[in-house]
């Protein structure tokens, strides 16, 4: 039997399959959607295949307590999607769910309560104050990772978790620059004389890539080994302003012009200097005028050290 379920501004297609609901596809404009727990008075425990796939206005989904698992590319090329509100439990999933979800940031546990089973190495080393980090570190392992195998609701945030997804992270950023160039080439994946042909441009963006990923372990740092945030560090203060390459600088500014909390980490980390500070002042220009108060209220407490040091030595 199939039907469709009114959402505010659209409807979920389903089918009820035994004693079961599954949602099978949705039309409309909702931005964020809550599926219930049931329809038709009974419990939906499967998202369909390609049921939410190449939707461009979604940004959050809400899944139910119940669900059992998700189908192949059921939200895949969804180029808005931001945020997955699901239960941290077993689930089954298909292939590409989250395909080309570029904006996807959070992964979200619905069990507010701890519902969900936990293995004993979860229940001693899955702590609240990790809660918020995870959501983060779900997501990224899907679409800056690209492991899905680390979509493990059940395992998620456990010391073995943990080590998989930063061995995955420390590959990807020990690869050269250069790695995938020819081989994208050869597979004429690039429109010839494209810029992303170019390997200049191609380099910077695996750099960037690289900085994206070094700003999300080290800005949600739940379970991070000292000597691997060393290394993100190192890396991202060897591309600031005024070094030879300055990705990192140039994604804080680019792609988070007017959040405070990146100019912040940027800062704590030691990368905004009496040597580079000008150079950041000049390329913001006449935008991001609070950042930028709060970059020369930072400046003036260097200059200040700088200055009462001198006194000091005096």
């Amino acid at each position: 039997m199939n039907g469709n379920y009114e959402t505010q501004q659209g409807s979920l297609a389903y089918e009820i399959v035994g004693e079961t609901v599954a949602v099978t596809g949705y039309s409309g404009r909702d931005a964020e959607i809550v599926i219930p727990e049931k329809i038709a008075g009974l419990p939906v425990v499967w998202i369909g295949k390609k049921a939410f796939l190449s939707n461009k206005v979604l940004r959050k989904i809400t899944l139910p307590v119940c669900l059992a698992g998700i189908g192949d590319w059921a939200f895949a090329y969804c180029a808005r999607l931001e945020s997955v509100v699901l239960p941290y439990h077993l689930l089954e999933a298909g292939q590409g769910v989250f395909k080309e979800c570029g904006r996807l940031v959070r992964i979200e546990n619905r069990n507010d309560t701890g519902g969900s089973r936990e293995s004993d190495e979860g229940k001693s080393n899955r702590k609240d104050s990790g809660a918020g980090d995870l959501a983060w570190l779900l997501a990224a392992a899907v679409n800056q990772l690209d492991a899905f195998y680390l979509f493990d609701l059940e395992n998620a945030g456990t010391q073995s978790w943990l080590a998989g997804w930063d061995a995955r992270a420390k590959t990807l950023m020990a690869l050269e620059d250069s790695d995938g160039f020819s081989k994208m080439l050869l597979c004429g994946e690039e429109d010839y004389g494209s810029r992303e042909n170019d390997l200049g441009y191609y380099m910077e963006q695996k750099r960037r890539s690289k900085v994206r990923l070094a700003m999300l372990r080290l800005m949600h740092d739940y379970g991070l080994g000292e000597a691997f945030r060393i290394s993100l560090e190192e890396y991202l203060l060897s591309h600031i302003k005024g070094c030879r390459t300055e990705e990192t600088w140039r994604v804080v500014l680019d792609e988070h012009g007017d959040d405070k909390a990146y100019y912040e980490f940027l800062t704590e980390l030691g990368a905004v200097t009496q040597e580079n500070f000008s150079g950041m002042m000049e390329d913001m220009g006449q935008q991001h005028t609070e950042m930028k108060a709060y970059l020369m209220r930072y400046h003036e407490s260097l200059r200040g050290e700088r200055d009462a040091f001198s006194q000091f030595r005096l």
